[in-house]
């Protein structure tokens, strides 16, 4: 039976809500965890929504953290459809939407981020869509099988990982792309001019038109349908659709309103918290994407949103609420599938932090490792492309710290693990 003596809330209904509330159970805890989700769907992993659920090749069961009736064996109780609308730490309850009140000893924040909206007419057609939730990923699966068979036009705000993911679906479908992104390459802020080039060249071959240096001004409709986009150099772009992939911002509404400390919005915002998740409240802590974590390596404050942060953060959130002395100190990681392109990135290597970029492999045949150097020689991040089972050894050469010659970087002959200090 649960000991319901103590009570612990988890708001948010994503990964890092469900890891924590899995490892709560699986180090012990006998309290009572409540996981409270906004969307009716149970906890679902989002890469899938842009990756395989989105191509097809994925059905709807797959992307669940969990099934169903494991929430009840785990003695999880569950709201679901029910979003957290106050949460007040004077008398340590958070209420729902329906007027419940829940009283919580420790509390998770893990309520995520949402998508960046448009700010320009036209974003209330029915042609309009982003990609964030199962229902969103559901609706666009059927618009591109439809744009597909009839050679409609999808045009794409922003050439990030999700504008990119979903552009390479689309022509998977056999639908037209164009994608309109203000930098001069796609994954500009991430990648930085020397390898952003790669994957224009890669959507190009694969008959992505890309406009670079522009954004959007209005979407151009009638009746309620999307008839084209305009941008401010003056263009029009016909359209069927419009995917606005302009970025997430942190959800933090929750803990605005309870007056905990917020990051800086300039640095990416987010709930700001210690290296043990805990935020300013000594019994509230934030996970995942919604979580701005001083990094006790990288000796910054930093909010990540790829799944990997959601996978280990909420656990650790999980322990740190019970006691446990912890360090969240891992290296983000994130990867990306588009057409026959692999890709995992793993450090933090933000535009004017490295001094040069050095690779290894066939950048031409898209078989290489990149890797970002910073001025004294200390490796900051590393990306592998097509290239496996070395993530983990690029991760050991970040946390090392050793200063590394590039030529040794550089020679295929050379192994990774014989550059560990």
């Amino acid at each position: 039976m649960v000991d319901a003596h103590q009570t612990f809330v988890i708001v948010g209904g994503g990964l890092a809500g469900a890891k924590a509330a899995e490892t709560l159970r699986a180090e012990g805890f006998t309290g009572r965890v409540i996981l409270i989700c906004d969307e009716r769907d149970h906890p679902y992993e989002r890469p899938p929504l842009s990756k395989g659920f989105l191509l097809g090749k994925e059905e709807r069961d797959s992307v669940f953290v969990h099934e169903p009736a494991w929430y009840a064996r785990a003695h999880i109780e569950l709201h679901l459809g029910q979003p957290a609308v106050r949460l007040d730490p004077e008398s340590k309850t958070v209420r729902l939407g329906d007027g419940t009140l829940i009283a919580y000893d420790k509390l998770l924040l893990a309520t995520g981020a949402e998508p960046r909206r448009l700010d320009i007419p036209g974003t209330g057609l029915a042609g309009v869509h982003h990609l964030r939730r199962l229902a969103h990923a559901e609706r666009l699966r059927g618009v591109l099988a439809s744009l597909g068979r009839d050679n409609g036009h999808l045009v794409i705000a922003g050439a990030g990982w999700i504008g990119l993911e979903v552009a390479a679906a689309a022509r998977s479908y056999g639908a037209e792309v164009t994608i309109v992104e203000a930098a001069p390459t796609p994954l500009h802020g991430i990648l930085g001019p020397e390898l952003g080039g790669l994957f224009t060249d890669l959507h190009r071959e694969h008959g992505v038109r890309f406009h670079f240096g522009a954004r959007f001004t209005e979407i151009v409709g009638q009746d309620g349908v999307v008839l084209a986009v305009r941008t401010d150099d003056g263009e029009e772009h016909p359209a069927h659709d419009v995917l606005a992939a302009i970025g997430a911002a942190p959800r933090t509404a929750l803990a605005e309103q309870a007056g905990l400390d917020l990051a800086d919005p300039e640095a990416g915002g987010g709930v700001a918290v210690d290296a043990a998740l805990r935020t300013s409240d000594p019994f509230i802590y934030a996970a995942g994407d919604v979580a701005a974590a001083d990094h006790p390596l990288l000796d910054t404050r930093l909010r990540v949103e790829h799944w990997a942060n959601a996978l280990n953060g909420g656990p650790a959130a999980a322990r740190a609420m019970l006691g446990q002395d912890i360090s969240y100190d891992r290296i983000p990681y994130f990867f990306s599938d588009q057409y026959d392109i692999g890709m995992e990135y793993s450090g933090y290597a933000p535009p004017g932090s490295y001094a040069q970029v050095v690779c290894r492999g066939d950048v031409a045949k898209r078989e290489f490792i990149a890797f970002w150097l910073g001025a004294d020689g200390r490796l900051l991040a590393g990306m592998n492309v097509n290239v496996w089972d070395v993530a983990e050894s690029i991760q050991q050469l970040i946390r090392g710290g050793a200063r590394l010659r590039p030529e040794a970087l550089a020679d295929p002959e050379v192994p990774l693990a014989s550059l560990l200090p």
